[in-house]
């Protein structure tokens, strides 16, 4: 069973890239491509798998993980804004969705039951593909955003009703006083919910983050979105919406971010099995045999919902854009339909053809849906250049204009590591009004300067979801205080990536992770080594009054230049004292004239040094100023330090003459 597995994953993911490759070079989204490559691997297709069980299982996990992420960027406090949203505009969208469908199929001959049924299955949309999308275009905080997901959620909790409904609709007995316990176990589950993110689950994560033990955090986070999507299932419900839930449990607390970037790696990958799964449903050959019809009701579904939905949210108060974008996004048919279309089918309430036909109906109207939401905005900006009521463009409830998010930062700093060296930039970028975000991954740390009013976030910097949830894509600078190598350069990569105009410094203690650093993409890297030598020789010249402007463009060179001088003894030998590195029988020395010595007031060419002593004069500092260009009637004035090579010999005889006389 294992190597069936297996040989179905390697069948599926080796023919997805091939596709997915060419749909990106066509820009087309890779959704689509997934739904493609399932179609051509699915027993309607090339037949290279004919048993879907495990892939399907694992694609229910990716609908779960993509809940459980969704819970995790909201909060309870985004969720009750949607209140109105979910019971409003859910409960519009179904109910008139529902009635459309039924009517029509009523007139073409369909039972009552049956078409109060099908009206149900086409009112639910996809919660899995439309999120996907959103969430790809950074839409979900937009108002079509928070719409769609507010439909969404109603559709979900109402896609377990429909279940308990349909043995009623089909006059087969159900389970009594099943709507009565559904009641129950879900005010249960709002309760559960509520106590766990509030009091369980922020204790259980702080002490299993102060392990600092990624694996562990890791299968924490996964326990509690599995643990509250399985009780969620127990109690009758969806394990899609328990996860919605785990997500928002996690989402109180400040590890959310952080347990974020830990799961998008597997939503991602368990998602693009979702779409395969979806694209194996659809049968070729139902396609072929009844082309028109099966193309001709996708279309009327996707034109009637469109409408629908878009009734629905203006029914809610919202204006004409964000009516035409939730109509849009919310056209297709959804995957707890395909779910529900089978129970429907085994109560009898479906005939196998009605059911087939429905199956393709649905998946195409799934597989076109990236283009129809890819659409909607052309069309939104079209219809607001019609003469309409004002009352429609504008829309009528303006409570929903006061539901923003917080304004994004912009031009701030990042600063990444919360220690000594940390705290002193964060005091600097205070007293410079410079605003800023800090990421740390000490809990200890997080929870004591969150209670202060830091702008502290708790995660590894070098997640992705952890640096945009910090501003990385709209921040000037990012300050790596880190002093571990390792995650230095992994926060210094993913930033570059992220943000390939941000300005990165970064800190360490090895002097062999210098140019590693600069190679990863950092503008300056501080050595606390060279730092600390650099200091010190400034106090030292400072002492021997050398000019402060002369020490400083000293230090400024040296950093420029990466350190270079002081790691290489070589190099160092060549900048710093290059002649005497190549004729080691002559020494550099400087020498200060004497007030009344025999050399003050003489010139270069009276005095003859070269031809009397073998030496000559290389510059001359006057005044804290260097003169390089040294003549014959250059005057040399007491004080003057010469700076001279000379044999070693002849420089005691060199020192009488710029010497003191008494």
């Amino acid at each position: 069973m294992e190597s069936l597995l297996l040989r179905d994953l390697l069948i599926i993911f080796g023919l997805s890239i091939p596709v997915v490759f060419a749909f990106s070079r066509l820009k087309i989204a890779p959704l689509v491509g997934f739904l493609l490559a399932g179609i051509l691997a699915g027993p309607f297709g090339l037949g290279l798998i004919q048993e879907s069980g495990e892939i399907e299982l694992l694609a229910e996990i990716g609908v779960v993980l993509l809940l459980f992420t969704i819970g995790i960027e909201f909060s309870l406090r985004d969720l009750l804004q949607l209140r109105r949203i979910v019971l409003f505009g859910g409960g519009l969208q179904l109910s008139i969705n529902t009635l459309a469908v039924a009517f029509v199929f009523v007139l073409l001959g369909s039972s009552r039951e049956t078409s109060i049924f099908l009206g149900a299955l086409v009112a639910l949309s996809s919660t899995a593909i439309v999120l996907k999308i959103l969430q790809e275009k950074g839409e979900i905080y937009s108002a079509h955003g928070r719409t769609s997901l507010g439909i969404l959620i109603f559709q979900d909790v109402a896609a377990v009703v429909i279940i308990l409904l349909t043995p009623v609709l089909a006059g087969v007995s159900g389970e009594e006083n099943g709507f009565f316990k559904l009641i129950l176990q879900a005010l249960g589950l709002v309760l559960l919910t509520l106590l766990s993110a509030r009091y369980v689950v922020p204790f259980i994560m702080y002490h299993v983050a102060r392990t600092r033990n990624s694996e562990l955090f890791l299968l924490s986070v996964v326990v509690i979105g599995l643990s509250v999507a399985w009780l969620t299932s127990m109690a009758g419900l969806s394990l899609a919406l328990g996860a919605f839930l785990a997500g928002l449990i996690i989402s109180e607390s400040e590890y959310s971010t952080q347990a974020l970037g830990n799961v998008i790696p597997f939503r991602d990958m368990f998602m693009s099995i979702f779409f395969i799964s979806i694209g194996m449903l659809l049968d070729l050959d139902i396609l072929r045999q009844h082309l028109f019809l099966i193309l001709a009701a996708t279309f009327a579904v996707l034109l009637l919902k469109a409408f629908v939905n878009a009734l629905s949210t203006f029914l809610i108060g919202f204006p004409l854009n964000t009516m035409i974008l939730v109509g849009f996004s919310l056209s297709q048919v959804g995957e707890f339909s395909l779910i529900l279309a089978g129970v429907g089918f085994a109560n009898g309430l479906l005939s196998t053809e009605i059911y087939q036909e429905f199956l393709d109906v649905a998946v195409l109207s799934m597989v076109l849906t990236p283009f129809i939401m890819s659409m909607a905005p052309q069309a939104a900006a079209f219809a607001q250049e019609l003469p309409l009521p004002q009352v429609l463009k504008s829309g009528w409830y303006k409570g929903f204009l006061e539901q923003k998010r917080e304004k994004e930062l912009e031009n701030h700093l990042i600063i990444i590591g919360y220690g000594v060296n940390g705290r002193n930039v964060a005091t600097a970028a205070r007293a410079a009004l410079i605003p800023y975000r800090i990421i740390d991954i000490n809990p200890d740390t997080v929870r004591k300067e969150k209670s202060k009013g830091e702008p502290i976030m708790y995660g590894d910097a070098a997640q992705k979801a952890v640096l945009e949830h910090a501003g990385i894509k709209t921040a000037k600078s990012v300050v790596i205080t880190a002093g571990d190598p390792v995650s230095a350069q992994r926060i210094i990569e993913a930033a570059r990536r992220l943000n390939p105009e941000i300005h990165i410094i970064a800190r360490t203690h090895f002097l062999s992770e210098l140019d590693r650093f600069y190679s990863l993409g950092a503008d300056e890297v501080i050595s606390d080594e060279f730092e600390s030598s650099i200091e010190l020789f400034s106090r030292v010249l400072h002492r021997y009054m050398v000019p402060f402007s002369e020490i400083e463009t000293m230090g400024e060179q040296l950093r420029a230049d990466h350190y270079r001088i002081l790691r290489s003894p070589e190099m160092r030998r060549k900048s710093l004292c290059e002649l005497s590195l190549d004729f080691s029988e002559v020494e550099i020395r400087s020498i200060r004239v004497g007030k009344h010595s025999g050399a003050a007031g003489q010139t270069l060419g009276n005095l003859n040094i070269r031809k009397r002593y073998g030496v000559s004069v290389l510059a001359i500092s006057r005044n804290h100023k260097l003169i390089y260009d040294l003549r014959a009637e250059t005057e040399l004035k007491s004080d003057d330090i010469l700076l001279v090579i000379s044999p070693p010999e002849r420089l005691e005889e060199l020192r009488e003459l710029f010497e003191e006389k008494e």
